[in-house]
């Protein structure tokens, strides 16, 4: 990825869907070797915005609410594969982030890495709580 195609906060153009799925690549990379194996078959999308039956679904308030999801069934449930059972996969939602990335200090790729492992978290089985008392415990 050329990094003078990210743009900083005073800069002429926002992160594409191709740089935030680079930086999500890259992200999944850098965790350990053991880890990555346990995640199994996980697709990573990037999108503009959740579909409108997320927002009603999640009964969020905007489209700027959530900046990705999880959607297949967690690592510990799934045992027997189901029939037509579609792989399960990670949504980054673009638009959300670079908001968020507009609003605080962190980097572009800090903030993606973090929405990443939250929602690996969630492929096992993890709920919100769950990870927020993991994050405590290791700051």
């Amino acid at each position: 990825m050329d990094d003078t195609r990210i743009a900083t906060l005073g800069g002429s153009r926002a992160a594409s869907l191709g740089d935030i799925e680079a930086m999500a690549i890259a992200a999944y990379a850098d965790l350990p070797q053991e880890f990555r194996s346990l995640c199994g078959e996980i697709r990573f999308i990037v999108a503009d915005f959740p579909e409108e039956d997320v927002i009603e679904e999640m009964e969020l308030e905007t489209e700027f609410d959530i900046l990705g999801l999880f959607e297949g069934r967690p690592v510990g449930d799934l045992g027997v594969p189901v029939t037509g059972e579609m792989t399960n996969r990670i949504l980054l939602y673009r638009r959300p982030i670079l908001d968020f990335w507009a609003e605080n200090d962190e980097t572009l790729e800090a903030i993606v890495r973090h929405v990443l492992i939250h929602e690996i978290g969630h492929h096992f089985g993890l709920s919100d709580a769950d990870m927020e008392d993991l994050e405590r415990q290791a700051d």
